[in-house]
């Protein structure tokens, strides 16, 4: 089970604001690309996301759906990769002083990626999480977690959000 945490300077929602925009799900998750809405209004229970992971030549169609949300503090995601099985992804936002901390926790909940999960495996999931971290911090501290201007993302598509920005 791979557990990672990040203190971000931001409050919890100005955090949460990024996580509720699905139109930025590429801007923090690590790896997936052309992530468009396949039902449901991210992040409600049951909104699904779907997008494809580049390994080398090959390009896997993946899908991530909301099981459990508390909007503002809570996210948790069901990734589903395939023939690989699937994850469950934890995202927790708690108050720190004036600024938030994060905790990712995830682990295999269906498929082969369980049987195969291992230290090696463990140690990747550690760097990605890192590297989401990193890209989620980002976000909230240059902006507080607020969309850039309609005018600086023309041909996006808005798919909703919990923040009022379509």
């Amino acid at each position: 089970m791979a557990v990672r945490h990040r203190l971000i300077a931001a409050t919890p929602e100005a955090v949460w604001a990024v996580l509720a925009d699905g139109d930025r799900y590429v801007d923090w998750v690590v790896g997936p690309s052309n992530v468009t809405p396949e039902a449901g209004r991210w992040p409600e229970v049951g909104a699904t996301i779907v997008y494809q992971v580049q390994l080398g030549p090959l390009r896997l169609r993946n899908v991530s759906v909301v099981r459990h949300r508390e909007p503002g503090s809570r996210l948790e995601i069901e990734a589903k990769a395939g023939r690989l099985g699937t994850a469950r992804i934890a995202i927790e936002l708690r108050p720190w002083g004036e600024q938030c901390l994060v905790i990712v926790d995830e682990h295999p909940l269906r498929g082969p990626g369980g049987l195969l999960h291992n230290v090696g495996v463990e140690a990747l999931i550690q760097v990605r999480h890192r590297a989401m971290l990193d890209r989620l911090a980002k976000l909230c501290e240059a902006g507080g977690g607020r969309r850039p201007d309609p005018a600086d993302t023309a041909g996006t598509v808005g798919w909703g959000t919990e923040t009022g920005h379509a």
